[in-house]
């Protein structure tokens, strides 16, 4: 299946500066293992950094200097892209790395009503990184944003108003969107979704226990 939901070029252009945060990081590498056409956008925006590089002045530096500033800094490499994804693979390399394996690896945390997340550990202070199991024809409650979320569709659908988003597409929510989405009725939804800070909850009971769920 072809994603029809990309990635925006502010984000695409960061990465291929290396400019973004682990988790936003793994959001872009985890759309462009599975998005053909963004990989070639991925690729010119490499390619016109490269040429940029190439009319700037060059000093000598230590084979390992960057090692080094990575080691002091304890800041990690982002997240790899995966140029071509597995046939049969749920989760492609960039996610199955944080995993440790596919879909089968993953120890689930209940959310209740069916639902569950597994909250994925980075080196970043600025987003939140979660796989999401939305079930099949169930809704996420209604809710907001208190900044950026990116969310990238794994297996299955969700539909959020009149807009379906299937394997491989993004979307992107910020704090203007009230939403809902909601699983296609065929088969659980599985999403790989990145915040910047807690979502903003309409009902006083997810608000109640929000804090116990991490969300």
């Amino acid at each position: 299946m072809t994603a029809r939901h990309h990635i925006g070029d502010d984000l695409l252009l960061a990465y291929a500066a290396g400019n973004l945060a682990e988790g936003w990081s793994l959001a872009v590498a985890t759309h462009v293992s599975l998005c053909a056409e963004c990989r070639e956008r991925l690729a010119v925006a490499e390619a016109a950094g490269g040429q940029l590089l190439e009319t700037l002045d060059r000093e000598t530096v230590a084979p390992d200097s960057w090692a080094a500033i990575r080691s002091r800094l304890g800041t990690p490499d982002a997240p790899a892209v995966t140029r071509r994804s597995s046939d049969t693979a749920i989760l492609p390399k960039p996610l199955r790395d944080y995993v440790g394996g596919d879909v089968d690896a993953i120890r689930w945390q209940r959310l209740g009503k069916g639902a569950a997340q597994l909250r994925l550990k980075t080196g970043d202070r600025e987003t939140q990184v979660r796989l999401l199991k939305i079930p099949a024809g169930k809704p996420v409650p209604e809710h907001s944003h208190s900044g950026r979320e990116i969310t990238v569709v794994l297996s299955g659908a969700f539909h959020d108003g009149t807009t379906l988003f299937a394997r491989g597409d993004v979307e992107e929510a910020d704090d203007d969107i009230q939403h809902i989405p909601t699983a296609t009725p065929e088969a659980d939804c599985i999403c790989l979704a990145v915040t910047e800070a807690p979502l903003k909850f309409r009902s006083w009971i997810v608000r109640a226990i929000q804090p116990i769920l991490g969300i």
